[in-house]
């Protein structure tokens, strides 16, 4: 079974380097450019990890995980967040529950892959 891991982030650089380092050790990437785009991909059945952007036009990360758990789409997923900031915002406390991890940009690859990794046992 192939392990499906979305991006979720409004800087297309970003998206296509995660997408790369990821790919190149097997994990199957879906790129989501915003929120409502990665709603969709939910609706559309994802499930696996999310590397969620907080800080994002329209929609940011943290409206966009209550969105996820309030459609009931956080089964079977887990939510990670990739922040630009040292130390991260917690907008929403009761959204902070859902999220397991806190990824500082700029991350090295092989730690972006470990932490991945690492997500995927809490799946199984």
């Amino acid at each position: 079974m192939t392990k499906k891991v979305m991006i979720v982030d409004d800087d297309p650089y970003i998206l296509i380097a995660v997408r790369r380092v990821l790919e190149s050790v097997g994990f199957e990437v879906f790129a989501a450019n915003s929120g409502m785009d990665c709603i969709e991909e939910m609706k559309n059945g994802f499930k696996g990890v999310i590397l969620m952007d907080i800080m994002m036009p329209f929609m940011d990360g943290w409206d966009t995980i209550e969105q996820i758990v309030e459609g009931g789409f956080i089964k079977d997923s887990i939510v990670a967040i990739i922040t630009a900031k040292n130390i991260p915002e917690i907008k929403r406390q009761d959204m902070a529950q859902y999220v397991v991890d806190y990824i500082s940009k700029p991350f090295k690859p092989e730690e972006l892959v470990s932490s991945v990794k690492e997500y995927f046992t809490h799946l199984n």
